[in-house]
């Protein structure tokens, strides 16, 4: 067995103190450093296929209850709250009433009270909302002010985004970030390159759900030796109103036309700009208001549109097209570690509290889930004497 981790110099971590807030906070920056050198090592080992790597994030609970987070529109609504009330009670306590003073005015000294206690929660809402339209953040968190609330499944607790990129082979994590971004749209390069690079391989297939699904993460990708695979999430006005989708209607690079459903061609008609990248609409007003088809693909007259990178995306719905079931895969692959460490290691919310000690703790988590699959794999023998050489 494994009777203890050298950390800091002079400071040694043992399984009797691991659970030490403590040792975690004066040990959190070797902890990311020895993830990464027991990853080296099960590479030396052969334990990565360095073929495919599933990402995906979860959230996992902050320090932090939800009742202490706020958003500019919770905190105005908790402001305009609390001035209608305020004029409520100021409105009771100018009446008066005979019979309060005559009983020696209980009731006023209580609104009074009230009044007190009301301005000055107002008071910590107005400052909260002004640091927030100063900082330039959409949310406060007043216990652990890195977290944010974050939408997981149905319900919406305040946490943190946890992302891991998985080999394979034998389900092991070979990169692992922590992060208060609230969406994983633009998080897939950022989450699988370094894995990559600790990989050392030039090109590696990457698979990620449609929450993922990004354009400009996705030609990111493709320039940083990634191959990825990413479902295009269906949205928008016309899947809204039931009529044709987009990947319906196909593009024709050499005569730079779509090709609707009904065979015509829609022709460049305007440009314009999409965060930042070019954008160009399609459309064939004459063939649109003759179509047969019409009530199946629009109100009016139906364009669609096309950004600058959107090559990328064509490579990667041709990829999808020839291996349908790799997305099925990535389910397979990254279930495995988030149910062991959400169940077998009960990592269901953080012990520490702001985002460099959380970034610690989950390292460690990672770390030991590794730990666990390394040994079940090769065996308690193997694997010491792996860790002596």
């Amino acid at each position: 067995m494994i009777h203890s981790i050298q950390l800091l110099p002079g400071r040694t971590l043992r399984p009797s103190t691991i659970n030490s807030s403590k040792s975690r906070s004066d040990n959190r920056a070797a902890f990311k450093k020895i993830f990464r050198e027991f990853v080296i090592l099960c590479r030396r080992l052969d334990l990565f296929g360095r073929e495919l790597l599933a990402v995906d994030g979860t959230r996992i609970k902050a320090v932090n209850n939800k009742d202490r987070n706020f958003t500019t529109g919770s905190l105005q609504k908790f402001i305009e709250a609390a001035d209608q009330k305020l004029e409520d009670y100021l409105n009771r306590l100018d009446a008066g009433d005979a019979e309060e003073c005559a009983t020696g005015g209980s009731r006023v000294k209580n609104l009074a009270e009230k009044i007190e206690a009301l301005k000055n929660k107002r008071g910590e809402y107005a400052a909260h909302l002004c640091a927030l339209e100063k900082s330039g953040e959409s949310q406060v968190s007043l216990t652990d002010p890195d977290s944010r609330a974050m939408a997981a499944h149905t319900k919406i607790g305040v946490g943190y985004n946890i992302q891991i990129a998985v080999d394979a082979k034998h389900k092991m994590i070979v990169e692992q970030a922590v992060s208060n971004d609230v969406l994983d749209m633009g998080l897939l390069q950022r989450t699988a390159e370094p894995a990559r690079e600790i990989l050392e391989v030039e090109k590696i297939d990457v698979v990620a759900d449609k929450g993922y699904f990004k354009s400009e993460d996705i030609e990111a990708c493709e320039k940083a030796g990634l191959t990825p695979h990413v479902p295009r999430p269906q949205r928008g006005a016309a899947v809204k109103n039931g009529f044709f989708r987009k990947d319906e209607f196909r593009y024709d690079a050499k005569q730079n036309v779509y090709i609707c459903p009904a065979g015509q061609a829609l022709t460049p008609i305007r440009e314009g700009k999409l965060r930042e990248l070019k954008k160009v609409d399609y459309g064939n007003a004459k063939a649109c208001r003759a179509c047969a088809l019409r009530p199946h693909c629009t109100k009016d007259v139906r364009s669609v549109s096309r950004l600058e990178n959107e090559d990328a995306l064509d490579r990667m719905a041709e990829r999808l097209k020839a291996r349908p079931e790799i997305l099925e895969r990535r389910r397979e692959i990254v279930e495995h570690p988030f149910g062991s460490i959400k169940q077998w290691m009960n990592q269901g919310a953080f012990l520490m509290r702001g985002l460099d000690k959380v970034r610690a703790e989950f390292s460690l988590t990672a770390l030991v889930y590794n730990l666990r699959r390394a040994l079940n794999i090769l065996g308690v023998e193997t694997m010491m004497a792996a860790v002596r050489s």
